[in-house]
């Protein structure tokens, strides 16, 4: 049966053979010609930076000029010459490209230190690309960092990473590292360009913006993106880009905006919960959450909206952002932010979402309460003359039922930060406490609504809340959770509802003792 080869990808067939051929990274490349034109080509190097922005295709091209044939430094890579011919081939048995994903334990790496003795097969040089390589384990690191202390003279070790914080610091010290950039706008669109001709396809520029920006400066990832949609014989137009990428603000996601609007939380958890019933992704609904809100705030700077959204999902927008105040933009946007940075990791992934949305409806708080009034003592309060009239400052004295300690911002984020290592949902619930207080060996936790207070309730939270503060106190603690939402009817008439009686009675404090003013004659 005749089987026909397979098309090649475009990003594939757009790799860059020559430095020329690079779109970016000019800092990067203009130091690495540097070096191989003086023959200063170090021993180790670590690239670093976003997905698809060149790491691997540069560090082939750094390859390719270091084993290249072509007497004048200056023009290697030539990729005429037998060497740079088999690397674009993939047959250079010189260049070794491991991907530390899959080869993460330290007998890959000892593997590795036994055969690196050998002599290159051609040239003088050999040259190890190990990709992602903060995957490999401690022992493995370790095993490498003896490697990269006194490597062979004739091996050259090139490091590709998206997340450097995660290399040690002894790997770091010895290595040149090179920090690649997220692709602009408007140099993504012209490679995209570029390519929408070579391949005989007309397209928009509107279009290709919007493949741009869901690229989110990844030039690998727009390429992809540019490969779904284009046809050959047929324009591509924003509407049909629009159309399959998904990027116009769904119904979902507007309807989450809507009940955001009209402070409904019961029609938002349900937009959300329907959305995630029907098979949507969590992380690419929180993404969408986040894009749209920046919509708003856009519209309600009178900025440019883009060619994210058009048509009905525009106009409704437009509407949306007239009943919002930026301030309350701004809040939700860094909520939802944090729900999409969290969606990752949470074992329900509608939870860092419906957190966002509850704790959005809420009117901001302070994050503590101010410290609580002393008890009563039984000594009697000295009599005032009856002439003399209450200062219009003071307010009745309120006091929680029991004595209580203060809890600093401190020893808060300590929690906080414990917790976080223990659970990305605990983290979550805890970044949505509005009121808390430490009265002897109970930490009182108060939520916004019912939804948080259960959730925090829930046995498996409770029982990491207790390992985190056993850590952060070193002895035992309780916990006690109650709803910091006392309304303006249940305080005495006349009492500011932002004053500190207020706020104390919301941590469970009671009036014990009240003093009309005097009205003088």
């Amino acid at each position: 049966m005749f089987m026909s080869t397979p098309t090649l990808s475009l990003y594939r067939k757009y790799r860059p053979n020559n430095w020329s051929d690079v779109v970016g990274q000019a800092h990067v490349v203009s130091t690495l010609r540097n070096a191989v034109a003086a023959d200063r080509v170090g021993h180790a190097y670590l690239f670093s930076g976003p997905r698809g922005t060149g790491k691997t295709s540069i560090a082939r091209l750094l390859a390719k000029a270091i084993t290249c044939t072509n007497e004048d430094l200056t023009q290697r890579p030539d990729c005429t010459c037998e060497n740079c011919v088999s690397i674009q081939n993939g047959s250079f048995m010189d260049l070794i490209e491991i991907d530390a994903a899959s080869n993460t334990s330290v007998e890959d790496v000892r593997d590795l230190r036994d055969k690196i003795n050998f002599k290159p097969n051609h040239g003088d040089f050999k040259v190890y690309i190990i990709d992602e390589v903060h995957m490999l384990s401690q022992a493995a690191f370790n095993a490498l960092l003896k490697t990269l202390e006194e490597p062979p003279p004739h091996a050259i070790f090139i490091l590709a990473t998206t997340e450097m914080h995660k290399i040690p610091a002894t790997v770091l010290s010895r290595c040149q590292r090179h920090e690649f950039r997220r692709l602009p706008v408007e140099e993504t669109v012209a490679q995209l360009e570029k390519i929408a001709k070579d391949e005989g396809v007309e397209a928009d520029r509107d279009a290709l913006e919007l493949i741009a920006r869901q690229g989110t400066g990844s030039l690998r990832d727009s390429i992809s993106l540019f490969d779904q949609l284009a046809v050959p014989g047929e324009r591509l137009r924003l509407d049909w880009a629009q159309q399959v990428l998904g990027t116009s603000a769904s119904e979902a996601v507007l309807g989450v905006l809507d009940a955001l609007v009209a402070n409904d939380a019961a029609a938002g958890l349900e937009q959300i919960r329907a959305a995630l019933d029907t098979g949507s992704d969590a992380r690419q609904l929180a993404r969408q959450l986040v894009d749209t809100l920046r919509g708003l705030l856009l519209i309600r700077m009178n900025a440019p909206l883009g060619h994210e959204f058009a048509g009905e999902e525009a106009r409704r927008m437009k509407a949306q952002a007239e009943a919002l105040t930026p301030a309350s933009i701004l809040r939700m946007l860094r909520l939802f932010n944090e729900a999409a940075a969290e969606v990752r990791q949470a074992w329900q992934p509608g939870l860092p979402l419906e957190m966002a949305l509850v704790e959005a409806m809420q009117a901001p708080s302070v994050s503590t309460p101010p410290a609580a009034v002393p008890e009563r003592t039984s000594q009697p309060a000295p009599q005032r003359k009856a002439d003399a009239p209450r200062p219009a400052s003071q307010a009745p004295a309120a006091t929680p039922a029991a004595s209580g300690e203060g809890l600093d911002m401190a020893q808060w984020n300590k929690i906080k930060d414990l917790a976080k290592q223990q659970n990305a949902n605990l983290a979550a619930l805890l970044n949505s406490v509005k009121a808390r207080q430490l009265r002897d060996d109970k930490l009182l936790l108060g939520f916004a609504t019912d939804v948080l207070k259960d959730k925090m309730e829930k046995q498996d939270n409770m029982d990491m809340l207790h390992a985190v503060l056993q850590q952060a106190f070193g002895r035992a603690m309780d916990v006690q959770c109650f709803l910091s939402t006392a309304s303006a009817s249940e305080l005495p008439a006349g009492l500011d509802s932002s004053g500190v009686v207020a706020t104390a009675m919301r941590l469970g404090g009671e009036i014990v003792d009240q003093t009309d003013q005097a009205t003088s004659d």
